[in-house]
């Protein structure tokens, strides 16, 4: 589509000029709106521009056109618009108006935002659209038209960038900077090809047909891609430099000498009745067109009636002898269809609310992780810790203990040490837990895990720069003087590496990360570290480091009494698909029986199973003899948990049974069918037999009214009324104009 041909007339080389240098002014609108908040511009023409805004007050959004081209501007043309949006106030098919100011510089008016932009830019993304979807928008816009023409209002500009298209695809009307009232003599411009031929002439008079006209274009450009009577050549002539009254009286000559466009007629779908219907609405000859747009509103309703009785008539004809014949097939298969698309619905449903509940919890586990995050790394700034730091650090009694210690040599199993390694490892340890440096950063670790401004942690440590671990609070003797380099949290990779591998002076947590999960050798229960790098200067001095039980940061217990839970799981390299909390730990917890929790390290979850509407999840710790209890099916949705706007690799699994969720919902819904089957088997019997005895009773009453249409504007009936349908239609008209 150029450009030329799809903007309204009446702008001069110098306004269109101005509307491009209005179009660039992308940055921030012309001015201010009280109230309303500029967030997205829109787009701009000869007057102004059009920003989207957020009103403070509501929240919602409106969109703000702001008439900022004065030079040459008519004022009155805010006024005349808002004054033809005032007749329209209520209207759901018009655009409407919220607020006017009338006093701002520049004046500006807002109307609400209509999310799915223009019929112009749906035909720009599809090229033509299917016929019943351009069939049911013209009679929409259709309808809208009826309602503004009943108010007085002529639009006179119908063209697909002034429909504008709601959430739901519903045409809505806008821009009505051209319109008139049916009162008014003004004449008014359109846009070439979707304007009327008489009124492309600066003496004419408003007319409903103009929009009869536009309408039957509007139709003719979704059905066909483009609207009628428009081609490179008869753009071309159109574009010659000219004056607008001669170029208006080019393109009146052109629509009455042009053959009547019949590219409609070519496309799939589109029947004869929508075909004439079109064509009389582009009749060149205004006395021909339909009278008014309720006109046209009254042929696609005679056509939709006729349409309608087609299948009657075949099923009167054909019902009885097809029906009897496959009613119980088609009945059995009918109901297991239905019974399958109500499990989906439900099951859909089921799963969406599902989905709800993990983000839920997901997010809940989001934000107990950053306040941990926060957490390591405040204690990492802290100036106490810095001082209690620096002279463990410092110490030189200390560095060839801890050098010695990293030995590779000692990261084996006691029972494979020699007496000799395992004896020194004993004393160069010994000497370690006992150095004052180390015990007075312990002292500060312990006091931090007792005052955690009510942040549940394991256990707090540092680790030296060899991945050597100094101190861990609460103390643990094994651990300390052992190295932990190929931990996750220290060398900061996605797996860990073997106890026996040493990191290089680059192999470290670069920033705060979460950890691969890990099994507690104290409580069994799955638990994470958070860790973050410390430096001094430049020189990397260590990793500071928090655990945390992974049940403690996020609330799994069930929501009810429908058995919907929640779970985690762990979907990253190290652990895939391990669930690392469930209910069913707490449960053996409670029970005293926390041994038992290793057992389920290698039952993973399907992954790719969690939300399929069609296979029901399988809780993998119901092939265990203690997870029983989970046996049968589940519904499932998971949710993935992000801290500061990346994945962790974890993930919230909620599950419900599915009996639970669905099952109670559709054992009804099959007693009930089978019922009304049986029911409906016996009275089809009686329904068949008097279905086509209706049908041509229907018919015949039909095809009567017809004829009296067909036969002229008025015929005596038999109590001496007469049914007038011209006068009908000049009511219509009268009333429209």
């Amino acid at each position: 589509m150029t450009a030329s041909t799809e903007r309204t007339e009446g702008q001069s080389p110098d306004e269109r000029r101005q509307a491009i240098e209005l179009s660039l002014r992308r940055a921030r609108p012309p001015g201010q709106a009280p109230g309303f908040e500029p967030q997205e511009f829109l787009g701009a023409g000869a007057y102004g521009e059009v920003w989207v805004a957020i009103d403070r007050n509501t929240g919602r959004r409106v969109a703000i056109k702001f008439y900022s081209h004065q030079g040459g501007l008519d004022w009155s043309l805010l006024t005349r618009e808002v004054e033809k949006l005032r007749f329209l106030f209520a209207d759901r098919y018009v655009v409407q108006l919220i607020a006017v100011g009338w006093d701002a510089d520049p004046p500006y008016y807002v109307m609400e935002y209509v999310e799915r932009g223009s019929l112009a830019k749906r035909l720009g993304e599809v090229g033509r659209m299917p016929v019943d979807e351009a069939t049911r928008v013209f009679k929409d816009v259709a309808i809208g038209l009826v309602h503004a023409h009943g108010k007085g209002v002529l639009h006179c500009d119908l063209k697909p960038a002034n429909v504008l298209l709601d959430q739901d695809g519903r045409p809505r009307l806008a821009d009505f900077g051209q319109a008139r009232l049916s009162h008014e003599q003004t004449p008014s411009l359109g846009t070439l090809f979707y304007m009327a031929p008489e009124q492309a002439d600066l003496q004419a008079a408003p007319d409903a047909r103009w929009d009869v006209y536009a309408l039957g274009a509007l139709l003719y450009t979704m059905l066909v891609g483009e609207p009628p009577h428009r081609s490179p050549r008869t753009v071309t002539v159109l574009e010659q430099p000219s004056g607008l009254a001669h170029r208006l009286e080019r393109y009146r000559e052109l629509l009455r000498n042009a053959p009547p466009p019949d590219a409609h007629r070519k496309t799939p779908g589109v029947d004869r009745a929508l075909a004439e219907i079109l064509e009389r609405c582009l009749e060149v000859d205004p006395d021909k067109r339909y009278p008014n747009v309720q006109a046209v509103l009254d042929a696609l309703r005679a056509r939709d009636a006729r349409r309608s009785r087609q299948p009657l008539i075949l099923l009167g004809a054909l019902g009885p002898v097809l029906l009897m014949a496959v009613m119980a097939f088609f009945a059995w298969r009918g109901f297991e269809a239905a019974y399958k698309v109500a499990d989906q619905e439900l099951t859909k449903k089921a799963l969406d609310s599902k989905q709800y509940y993990a983000r839920f919890v997901a997010n809940s586990a989001a934000y107990e992780l950053e306040r941990r995050f926060e957490l390591v790394e405040d204690t990492a700034a802290e100036s106490e810790f810095r001082q209690r730091l620096a002279p463990l650090i410092d110490d030189e009694t200390l560095r060839p203990i801890m050098t010695r210690l990293s030995d590779p040599a000692f990261a084996v199993p006691d029972r494979q040490l020699s007496p000799e390694l395992r004896a020194e490892q004993s004393a160069l340890q010994e000497a370690l837990l006992e150095n004052q440096a180390r015990l007075y950063l312990e002292d500060y670790f312990q006091q931090k895990l007792s005052n955690d401004r009510g942040i549940k942690v394991a256990s707090w440590f540092f680790t030296d720069a060899r991945g050597l671990q100094i101190v861990r609070v609460p103390s643990n003797r094994v651990n300390i003087g052992s190295n932990f380099g190929w931990r996750t949290y220290f060398h900061g990779g996605p797996l860990e590496q073997p106890s026996t591998w040493r990191p290089g002076p680059n192999d470290h947590v670069q920033e705060t990360q979460l950890s691969a999960v890990f099994q507690s050798t104290s409580s069994n229960l799955w638990v994470v570290g958070i860790s973050t790098p410390i430096y001094r200067g430049d020189e990397f001095l260590g990793v500071l480091a928090l655990t945390v039980e992974v049940g403690q940061f996020a609330d799994l217990r069930g929501s009810g009494q429908n058995r919907e839970f929640a779970v985690m799981m762990d979907g990253r390299p190290s652990n895939p698909g391990v669930i690392v909390q469930h209910e069913l730990f707490t449960k053996l917890l409670e029970q005293k029986r926390g041994e038992f929790l290793r057992r389920f390290r290698d039952y993973r979850v399907p992954i790719e199973q969690i939300g399929d509407t069609e296979d029901r999840y399988q809780d993998p710790f119901a092939k265990d003899l203690l997870g029983a209890d989970y046996r049968g099916d589940w519904l499932a949705a998971k949710a993935p948990v992000r801290v500061r706007d990346e994945e962790t690799g974890l993930f919230v699994i909620v599950q419900e049974r599915y009996d639970e969720a669905i099952g109670q919902a559709l054992s009804p819904l099959k007693r009930a069918a089978i019922t009304r089957s049986l029911l409906g088997v016996a009275a089809m019997v009686i329904i068949v037999t008097g279905l086509w005895a209706y049908v041509m009773r229907s018919w015949n009453q039909m095809a009567s009214i017809e004829e009296l249409r067909d036969e002229g504007p008025s015929r005596p009936t038999e109590d001496g009324l007469t049914l007038d349908f011209r006068a009908r239609d000049e009511t219509r008209t009268e009333r429209s104009d």
